[in-house]
């Protein structure tokens, strides 16, 4: 498989992945929409129930919309080709771990292997960003070296 196949598949498992986010959180939207719906009419103005269910509702919107944003992210880097230096958008492979420097979407399978999506924000991205293959970075006091990159 070449590199930009695996790259191709990396990105796909984790558009899949928030796919999957984006969905449950849907259905647990209208679920709670629904939930108020069927509640009826107001009682009063503190109607407890249906802000309950009016902030649950709002809450699985934003990570609906959350998930959708993820997503085009996510596609938008499927148009890049491989790197040849950590930066967003590579996938890295370590002597301990494999990542996908993207968006914050935590640990997801590509095949039988393990991949962590992170974002720019967190240590680890800043502790690679730059690297080539054959460096070694520390984070956490363990080093790493930088087997692979796509």
């Amino acid at each position: 498989m070449t590199r930009e196949e695996q790259r191709q598949q990396v990105i796909c498992s984790c558009i899949q992945q928030q796919e999957h986010i984006a969905n449950i959180a849907k259905q647990e939207m209208d679920s709670a929409q629904q939930q108020s719906n069927d509640y009826g009419a107001n009682v009063d103005r503190y109607d407890s129930y249906r802000t309950k269910m009016m902030r649950s509702r709002d809450m699985y919107a934003r990570q609906y919309s959350n998930a959708l944003a993820g997503i085009r992210a996510l596609q938008d880097l499927l148009k890049m080709p491989p790197f040849d230096t950590v930066e967003h958008g590579a996938c890295v492979v370590t002597d301990r771990q494999k990542f996908f420097l993207s968006i914050g979407a935590g640990k997801f399978m590509v095949g039988k292997d393990v991949y962590f999506a992170i974002s720019a924000q967190t240590p680890i991205y800043q502790a690679v960003k730059g690297h080539k293959v054959g460096d070694v970075f520390v984070i956490n006091g363990q080093s790493q070296t930088i087997k692979e990159i796509f």
